[in-house]
């Protein structure tokens, strides 16, 4: 049988808090397992049953790995490769077996998420959750206003309906190209780029700079670090869940 621990100290353990403060939110009925409120002597088996905190799905299996990567041009964003290519996953210096959350084109670069963490990956991925994905991209020409409020409004595209949560000019100085934020709840194929094709100003260059509340500007190409429980809870209550 798994070995079952005190929540209080699962959580202490999981780096979001002392022990006490870990007491006084289970007095407070702020923790579930497995949606029943807990209570202080309960128990918890770390890899079978999920725990959440204010709602929000807390990571306290040591098992469950999460890595905030920026992925360099050129990598693909798959566990594996059958053609030899460089996968976001070589990148990661861990002994799990991880896979990307989500995706981000081969020739797109910017932060990504790699993780065996279930959970985690269903509620980043599924639109439905409202964590969104900020992207910079540089386009030709400069977007006017009203092609800015298209992106927003709805791009039909060939597998339907493409809608951007917002969409700004970052950097218009230049005539030729111009620099736009665009921000994200879906991640179907090459969206972003065929959304800018439909409008008339083709993607130069993309780059994926925020996921939910995760940013990290100081990370380069190639380089990841893992994330806390305490990021990863922070990434969870930034979305904004339909309805």
């Amino acid at each position: 049988m798994a070995e079952r621990v005190r929540i209080q100290k699962a959580v202490a353990n999981a780096g979001l808090m002392s022990r006490r403060a870990a007491e006084d939110a289970i007095a407070e009925g702020r923790i579930q397992v497995d949606g029943t409120t807990a209570r202080l002597g309960d128990r918890v088996d770390l890899t079978a049953q999920t725990l959440t905190l204010d709602g929000v799905p807390i990571s306290v299996d040591p098992d469950l790995e999460t890595f905030l990567l920026y992925k360099p041009h050129g990598v693909i964003s798959t566990a594996s490769d059958p053609h030899g290519r460089p996968t976001v996953v070589e990148l990661i210096d861990s002994a799990k077996r991880l896979y990307p959350v989500g995706r981000l084109d081969a020739d797109s670069e910017g932060l990504i998420l790699v993780s065996n963490d279930g959970e985690l990956t269903n509620r980043v991925t599924h639109p439905s959750y409202g964590i969104t994905k900020t992207y910079l991209a540089l386009v030709d020409g400069v977007p006017s206003a009203k092609s800015l409020r298209g992106l927003v409004a709805g791009v039909d595209l060939e597998d339907g309906l493409a809608r951007a949560s917002s969409a700004r000019l970052v950097d218009e100085s230049r005539r030729d190209r111009s620099l736009v934020e665009i921000v994200m709840l879906e991640g179907r194929n090459r969206e972003v780029r065929r959304m800018f094709d439909a409008i008339g100003h083709p993607v130069q260059q993309l780059v994926r700079t925020a996921i939910g509340s995760i940013r990290d500007p100081d990370l380069k190409p190639g380089e990841s670090k893992r994330l806390s429980a305490q990021d990863i809870k922070t990434l969870l209550e930034s979305g904004v869940p339909d309805g």
